[in-house]
């Protein structure tokens, strides 16, 4: 029954930086590790980073060391901030649990390009 609903996204110039939100219905998120996917075309879909519920963060290897993800589980909200963004990044990002176990939301938009 928990949906996700992604915002944030946009078009920036390489080296950019964006804040990804993302909006958990459902009074039991708090306890589910979370994570940020992303779909490039022609690509198949990625996890790019996970958040335990306390907190502890994960990164796949591109966005290590240039995304940070947090959690406010009083809010049900998931972050993903994006520094030092690469034409690579452009994608559609989405929100689920980790492992994935729900609908995937429609996802937000993030366009790298100069």
């Amino acid at each position: 029954q928990v949906h996700f609903v992604e915002s944030g996204g946009g078009l920036v110039q390489p080296g950019g930086s964006l804040r990804l939100s993302c909006a958990a219905s459902g009074r039991i998120f708090s306890i589910y590790t979370m994570g940020w996917y992303r779909q490039a075309p022609g690509k198949q879909r990625e996890l790019v980073a996970r958040i335990t519920n306390s907190g502890s963060p994960n990164y796949a290897d591109s966005g290590k060391r240039r995304f940070t993800i947090s959690r406010d589980n009083a809010k049900n909200m998931v972050y993903l901030q994006m520094n030092s963004l690469k034409p690579e990044d452009t994608a559609v990002y989405y929100c689920n649990f980790f492992p994935q176990s729900a609908a995937w939301g429609q996802g937000t938009q993030v366009t790298v390009s100069s």
